[in-house]
């Protein structure tokens, strides 16, 4: 168990690929796609990490477990409240959206 690490595999390429997708959702969608974006923008890294040994053998890997039913009902929330709250619940919705995916993440043997 102990001398276990995590390291993730998530490139720069695939940051600037999703920022780019982001951009143009956020445009057609008049901005509603940015209330799901932090779940999408978070979660790829995670998928993308491995918990390895002292060796830096993978042993397993991480996988996020949400699905599009659980991130629009809490996205939802959320939106509602930045509307109320004029924004700025939004900087206290990325935090929430972080531990939920984290709650949400598995090991998955390779």
């Amino acid at each position: 168990m102990f001398g276990q690490n995590i390291k993730c595999e998530f490139t720069v390429s695939e940051a600037i690929g999703q920022l780019i997708s982001w951009f143009l959702l956020s445009i057609i969608t008049l901005g509603l796609a940015l209330f799901v974006l932090p779940y999408y923008f978070l979660k790829s890294p995670i998928n993308r990490s491995f918990v390895v040994d002292r060796d830096g053998t993978k042993i397993s890997r991480l996988h996020v477990d949400v699905s599009f039913g659980d991130i629009l009902g809490h996205a939802l929330v959320w939106l509602l409240l930045s509307v109320i709250t004029l924004g700025l619940a939004y900087l206290v919705f990325w935090p929430a959206v972080m531990k939920r995916l984290l709650n949400a993440t598995k090991m998955v043997e390779l």
